[in-house]
């Protein structure tokens, strides 16, 4: 995840803007807790009654009596296993307490929980996470479906609440009745909300959830659901999709998951189709650094999930977005028809993450899945290879070769910020880009030499040491974690063994770092949560020549210390 550097990208709207934030937000309660969505999504669909181990298991894999514990609704009495959470329920034979399991807490009361947990911090830190979770629990027994939207509103909020309260007597407690009143202000607030959630907040959410349900229910009755590309796959482009696609596809997939095992909403936007079409074209019709750099764009678009590379090349022929939505209307069409969906959000995009989401209800879902991916990618390859085709001679005697600086800064501004997945395209979009990434490296250099005194000029660098490096961004994934991957493998081929690097977001850092590694222009946020650390910056997380740098100077640190 990366930042815009002086003269690549122009201030987005205002408009845009806000809707981007509002969308980063909302993904970033629930990216960081997709590794639970997907623990939830393996447990439904190994244990559950018709899953793979279940007692109805299509392949005949039995697995008593772990699956009927696990699984829910397992006979107590029969079985045996003491000391499990049990319930009443009724059978043939009249009423028995079966096993809860894993599956309906998790999603009822886990998910829910952490992403509130997840906004709260987002917003006050633990405390603010700690009132959050509190309050939501309160949203959760109140309703009787899983209350993923309540959480995601409920949490930020009950935390904006906690900041406020404390601004009251900011400063006036007197010393040594601190802890005191911080606990029994959050306590007693988180209460009160999480009474005001059961009573007002839950009910409000049951309404709300029933008319997206619905809204979502009569566009597959009347079969207009992949009307919806017309909005998803240029909101995609311009990178608005995520307060679509993490505020209302992915908590009704979720809730449409529990009830039927799946969802065709979690493909929605996840489907690799249409990039991979898009990106065929441009491989087989397109011209210069375009048509060079869309195969090794296929690989990091389709295996690795990352949709954003080919969004320049949308751009470049911005035609090629109607593609798209043919492609994308193409691959919900199908999905509807055939009942295809996922178990769990495919996050992220990738066609794995889309196979391990889409076997659990089955093979058969899983062809439907793949035959929605296969169309798409067809859909979209054939009709934007028509327009590519229509305009090849026309841009070849234009000279445009193909140029994607242009488009890749487009990309960069409706992001709001440079992309690392795209550091390999501006490498071969010509000379305009060399020369921008070449204004890059010399404004890296200034930063750096701003934050940090100098690199090896006798600056803070060379008098601190160094013993825990974070790269940091909005997110703390992505492009971050590949970034300290990179710097991670040259510390350890330098021979350098009680050196940490880890990758975080801006907003969870803390006293810890030694060494903060960021984009140019965050810098200045992360310099503001982590002042007494030094900071570098780097123009591409991928590949910087500030590494070696830092490598050199740990070892030196190290050899010294020796």
């Amino acid at each position: 995840m990366t930042t815009t550097s002086p003269g690549t990208a122009k201030d987005p709207g205002r408009a845009r803007v806000a809707v981007q934030r509002f969308g980063t937000f909302l993904s970033g309660m629930i990216m960081p807790n997709i590794a639970a969505f997907i623990a939830w999504g393996f447990i439904t669909m190994l244990f559950i009654p018709s899953g793979f181990f279940g007692p109805d298991s299509p392949f005949g894999w039995h697995w008593y009596p772990v699956s009927d514990i696990i699984g829910s609704g397992g006979d107590e009495a029969l079985i045996g296993w003491q000391g499990a959470m049990v319930q009443l329920a009724e059978g043939d034979g009249g009423n028995f307490f079966s096993y809860v399991g894993l599956v309906g807490p998790m999603i009822v009361y886990l998910l829910p929980l952490l992403i509130a947990n997840t906004g709260g911090r987002m917003v006050y830190g633990e405390r603010g996470g700690v009132v959050a979770t509190i309050a939501t629990m309160g949203v959760i027994v109140g309703t009787n479906i899983p209350m993923f939207l309540g959480a995601m509103i409920m949490g930020p909020f009950a935390a904006l609440m906690t900041k406020w309260m404390d601004r009251i007597w900011d400063g006036k407690i007197k010393p040594g009745f601190e802890m005191l009143v911080n606990n029994f202000s959050a306590g007693i607030l988180g209460m009160i909300l999480a009474i005001v959630g059961f009573f007002v907040f839950g009910p409000v959410m049951l309404g709300v959830s029933a008319v997206l349900g619905g809204a979502v229910g009569w566009l597959v009755s009347v079969n207009l659901l992949p009307l919806v590309s017309i909005i998803v796959e240029p909101a995609k482009v311009l990178f608005l999709n995520n307060a679509i696609n993490h505020g209302v596809f992915t908590p009704l997939g979720i809730e449409q998951a529990a009830e039927t095992g799946k969802s065709i909403l979690f493909l929605i936007e996840a489907n690799p189709g249409p990039g991979l079409g898009l990106l065929l074209a441009f491989t087989f019709f397109g011209v210069g650094a375009a048509k060079a750099s869309a195969p090794g764009a296929i690989i990091i678009q389709f295996f690795g999930g990352i949709h954003e590379i080919y969004f320049p090349y949308a751009l470049s022929k911005p035609i090629t977005i109607l593609a798209l939505i043919a492609g994308g209307a193409t691959g919900v069409a199908t999905n509807m028809l055939l009942q295809g969906g996922l178990a769990f959000p495919a996050a992220p995009g990738s066609i794995i993450a889309v196979t391990f989401a889409a076997i659990g209800p089955g093979v058969g879902n899983l062809l439907v899945v793949y035959l929605s991916v296969i169309l798409a990618a067809t859909v979209t390859f054939l009709l934007a290879g028509i327009m590519l085709r229509a305009s090849r001679k026309r841009d070849l005697e234009a000279g445009l070769g193909g140029d994607l600086s242009a488009a890749i800064a487009q990309t960069e501004a409706n992001k709001g910020k440079e992309s690392a997945a795209l550091a390999g395209l501006r490498a071969s979009a010509g000379a305009d880009a060399r020369a921008a990434g070449d204004a890059d490296e010399a404004y890296d250099e200034a930063e750096t030499a701003r934050a940090t005194g100098g690199l090896a000029s006798g600056g803070r660098l060379e008098t601190k040491q160094i013993s825990n490096i974070v790269f940091a961004c909005d997110a703390g994934m992505g492009s971050s974690a590949m970034g300290a991957s990179v710097l991670r493998n040259k510390i350890t081929k330098a021979g350098i063994t009680d050196v940490t690097v880890t990758n975080k977001a801006i907003a969870n850092l803390d006293a810890s770092a030694d060494l903060v590694i960021t984009q140019n222009q965050l810098t200045d946020r992360a310099r503001q949560k982590t002042p007494d650390a030094v900071h570098v910056s780097v123009d591409n997380f991928m590949n910087s020549p500030k590494y070696d740098e830092v490598v050199e100077l740990v070892r030196d640190q190290h050899q010294d210390g020796a």
